[in-house]
């Protein structure tokens, strides 16, 4: 990259990207399959989501309480599938703690603000498994 710019091939990934991205945002469901913590079996929910960065962001309205939370915070890999996409892809899923991550809460609840005009519950952030 001289002068600060990027090559070609950097810019059309970051156009692919982005465009990536503006695609999953007209998406209205998130799929979320966890774990249960006392089952073992997979448990799936449709969630409300927002993409930022490469990762996915929901908002649990019952905070700590929600089941699929528990679930994912005893056992942090997941599966997930966006929309109509037929195949679930592996991932990790980790809560987002406003006062540790202030700037990526003030993010994530922005975006939901605008997408669903609500953003009131934890954050919890899903990021597709390295391959």
């Amino acid at each position: 990259m001289p002068g600060g710019q990027p090559a070609g091939d950097q810019v059309i990934l970051r156009v692919v990207l982005v465009m990536g991205e503006m695609r999953m945002s007209d998406e209205v469901f998130f799929y979320l399959e966890t774990v249960g913590r006392r089952s073992g079996q997979p448990h799936e929910v449709e969630l409300w989501f927002v993409p930022h960065g490469g990762c996915f962001y929901m908002v649990a309205e019952g905070r700590e309480q929600a089941h699929w939370v528990q679930n994912l915070l005893q056992q942090s890999s997941v599966r997930f599938r966006v929309g109509q996409a037929a195949l679930f892809q592996p991932g990790r899923a980790r809560t987002i703690n406003p006062t540790g991550n202030p700037e990526l809460a003030a993010t994530v609840a922005a975006l939901f603000e605008a997408k669903y005009n609500w953003s009131d519950g934890l954050i919890v952030e899903v990021c597709p498994a390295p391959q």
